[in-house]
């Protein structure tokens, strides 16, 4: 019996163990169970908005990222004054005109700008003297004709001077579709610019010019004891979006330069002839909210930084370091960024000497065979020629490696 009592508890034991041992194991991970891939997601063409000609451009490359008749001559309307607003300030940045220079409205201005007309007017007085910062504020918010034309006989002495200063600037930032008569954007023949050549001026403002283009997210602005409201609706509507300028004529349109920023993102939509002052504002909010969310901006390669290190003949060092003067950045469509390709076209013989920022070839960048961006690469230090025996060896040595004479440098 005491045997049998022994035997029982040693097996109760070792179930008690085994069952221990058991409990303690880890249970083994269950396999996942595969997920389908994922379509790729589609990207749809853009809005289709109110408007004679619109541009989509990305601020931050410059890309047109959609567009309609973008190139086709239009009456731009008092979107003139963000030329006249760039040439200002430009003018300001070189000191030959100041914030502070007290302006004084002429009779030319206070006629064909001021009350009397049926243009849109700041109320200036004749003969007043206004300082220069106030007749900016007031072309700006209140698209005063008679600020635009006191501002223009000021920095050039009469508007027809002014006019010919605007197109230097516009050739300056290659405006090349692009012709101003008068600082104002008053109807006037000869008078004309496009949708692409508008975006590339308010990119340029936004860059060159901060500060100033400030002023056009100002939704009002009190002058001669009469206040006034900006005249662009995305102000009140959307808190990202801050500028630029309004315009319209019978014969124009309602016109409209917007710009938005999210994130480190902004956007530029430009709309010419749409059909009334809420359709132009929807066109362009239509249009930025598009390359919001269906366009990213990446950056590619540092400036400043060597690219490549191609073979230098006849110099005092054996390479030079090539690469890009300014960070290049790209725009493209969500999902597309492994689809881009990247070469550099660079001469086969590099024959010194080279000078710091010397353009040397071209780094090209493509989207399915497309050219998305081609921006120069330079020489990222001076490359001075060798000594005479230096240059002599490599002389020879170039006979070896090119079926004709190289030309010497």
């Amino acid at each position: 019996m005491n045997l049998i009592r022994r035997t029982l508890s040693s097996l109760a034991v070792a179930v008690l163990v085994v069952g221990t041992a058991v409990a303690q194991q880890t249970p083994p991970k269950p396999v996942p169970v595969p997920r389908p891939a994922m379509p790729e997601a589609p990207v749809p063409p853009p809005p289709d908005v109110d408007g004679k000609s619109w541009v989509l451009m990305d601020y931050a490359t410059g890309q047109i990222l959609a567009s309609k008749e973008p190139d086709t001559r239009v009456e731009p309307a008092s979107i003139t004054k963000v030329m006249t607003d760039y040439v200002v300030s430009a003018e300001i940045a070189n000191g030959k005109i100041h914030m502070t220079d007290p302006v004084t409205i002429s009779e030319n201005a206070w006629r064909s700008g001021g009350a009397g007309t049926d243009g849109s007017t700041s109320f200036l007085k004749l003969n007043s003297q206004v300082p220069l910062k106030d007749l900016l504020y007031g072309m700006i918010i209140q698209s005063g004709n008679d600020a635009a034309i006191a501002l223009a006989e000021h920095t050039a002495g009469s508007e027809a001077a002014f006019a010919n200063l605007m197109n230097a600037y516009a050739k300056q930032l290659g405006m090349t579709n692009t012709n101003f008569q008068n600082a104002s954007g008053y109807p006037i023949a000869n008078h004309y610019s496009t949708a692409r050549d508008i975006a590339l001026l308010s990119r340029a403002l936004i860059h060159d010019f901060p500060e100033d283009y400030a002023i056009s997210a100002v939704k009002d602005f009190e002058w001669n004891g009469i206040k006034q409201h900006n005249r662009n609706l995305l102000l009140w509507r959307d808190n990202t979006v801050d500028g630029i300028k309004t315009g319209h004529t019978a014969a124009a349109g309602f016109c409209l330069a917007a710009s938005a920023k999210q994130g480190d993102s902004r956007m530029i939509a430009i709309v010419m002839g749409a059909s009334n002052e809420k359709a132009r504002a929807d066109a362009a909010l239509a249009l930025m909210n598009y390359g919001f969310r269906f366009y990213e901006t990446h950056k590619l390669y540092d400036g400043n930084k060597p690219l490549a290190t191609p073979k230098l003949w006849k110099g005092q060092a054996n390479q030079l370091p090539l690469g890009v003067a300014d960070n290049v950045l790209v725009t493209v469509k969500r999902g597309d960024y492994d689809k881009l390709k990247a070469t550099m076209d660079i001469p086969a013989t590099l024959i010194a000497p080279f000078t710091k920022g010397q353009q040397v070839g071209t780094l090209r960048v493509t989207l399915d065979g497309q050219p998305v961006q081609n921006v120069p690469l330079i020489a990222l230090a001076d490359a001075p020629q060798g000594g005479f025996f230096a240059r002599l060896w490599d002389s020879i040595m170039l006979w070896f490696h090119s079926d004709k004479k190289p030309d010497e440098k």
